[in-house]
């Protein structure tokens, strides 16, 4: 039987999630909401973190009212316990008086986490665990990515019913109708970086910008980082794109993965060909599949998928599908690795000692005209 307390906190924890969805997707922090409570449970301030650099949720409520002495914080991750571009909000929930602090799910940041410890060695009652669920599945790419310090990669394929990426003489615009294509720009929007292979930077020579309907630039550009050992041309589009590109130089995509995360990405959107897709679900790093279908045949030999290593029907890539989705006449299906493949990445991320992955990585190759 769920306690009147409980009811209270499941409610304003909801509230906090829909404040934390205004935050930005991209940029390195998690979303972020928070709301605080008075003695009768009545919201009396909101909050959200609002990207990289600015408050995060617990003080931009703070900010909000003059007093906070003897209320409560609900907040959908445990408040940070460390200086960065802003400050802790443990310490700024205890100089503000808060009486207590409920969160949904913890930070699991090695340097970020302990706030809940240090709240409670202040004399603040912390409860953990209100809609835990729910803030997990909201924050997966970011908590996923930040345990296990790699981005959380989105591999993305257009393909017609019968799995072509394109006809026999490699012409493949448009396989899918706008209203898709739309999307990908919206998901590109949504994307620290967006990866691609040099193979289709050569046959294809793509722009990789997140663009509106109308043509125009979005706000947000993903970084474009080509994976090959191969350099561009100079002549390339891609050295036209708004935030440069980065060539990795290496076919490592471990390294490169580990590397990204040092530069901030958390969320990597694989849109590079058959061969970078292959490679990626290959090595197992795919967290989600967008797989874009037209009603459309083919034929041929330009399968949008290549060998990922499977020889026998056992040995399939089992698949979640979580979402289906109709756009115009195309449809979309959203799929997480299954619970057999889960539990295979979580085996092998066991092994690896995230502490000293990343210190003798070998950074990728930085050209003089990539981000700026």
């Amino acid at each position: 039987m769920t306690a009147p307390g409980d009811e209270r906190y499941e409610a304003a924890m909801r509230r906090a999630l829909e404040l934390a969805a205004r935050g930005p997707l991209v940029g390195g922090n998690p979303q972020v909401g928070c709301v605080v409570l008075d003695p009768e449970g009545t919201i009396v301030s909101e909050g959200w973190h609002h990207g990289a650099g600015t408050p995060h949720a617990e003080i931009d409520a703070l900010s909000k009212i003059d007093s906070a002495r003897g209320l409560t914080a609900v907040v959908t991750l445990e408040p940070c316990n460390h200086t960065g571009r802003t400050g802790p909000c443990s310490e700024a929930l205890i100089a503000a008086g808060v009486a207590k602090v409920v969160y949904a799910v913890a930070d699991p940041g090695p340097v970020e986490g302990g706030g809940a410890e240090r709240l409670r060695a202040a004399g603040v009652e912390v409860e953990q665990g209100v809609l835990a669920d729910e803030a997990t599945e909201f924050l997966l790419p970011w908590l996923t990515a930040t345990r296990r310090r790699t981005p959380w990669v989105t591999v993305k394929w257009a393909s017609t019913l019968d799995g072509r990426a394109a006809a026999a003489d490699g012409s493949s615009q448009w396989i899918t109708g706008p209203e898709s294509r739309e999307r990908v720009h919206e998901q590109r929007a949504a994307s620290d970086a967006i990866l691609v292979g040099t193979g289709t930077v050569l046959a294809d020579d793509p722009t990789l910008t997140a663009r509106t309907e109308s043509g125009e630039l979005r706000e947000h550009q993903p970084l474009p980082v080509v994976i090959g050992e191969r350099a561009i041309p100079g002549d390339a589009r891609l050295w036209e794109h708004p935030r440069g590109v980065l060539e990795s130089g290496t076919r490592d995509l471990r390294e490169v993965m580990s590397w990204l995360f040092e530069q901030g990405v958390r969320r990597a959107y694989v849109e590079g060909g058959p061969t970078l897709a292959s490679a990626i679900v290959t090595s197992g790093l795919a967290d989600e599949y967008l797989i874009y279908l037209a009603p459309k045949l083919l034929g041929g030999p330009l399968l949008a998928l290549g060998d990922i290593g499977v020889g026998t029907i056992a040995d399939a890539r089992e698949l979640h599908i979580t979402a289906v989705e109709r756009l115009g006449e195309d449809i979309l299906v959203t799929a997480r690795p299954g619970s057999a493949g889960l539990r295979s990445r979580v085996s092998d991320l066991d092994k690896l000692d995230h502490r000293n992955s990343t210190a003798e990585a070998r950074p990728p190759k930085l050209d003089h005209r990539d981000e700026r």
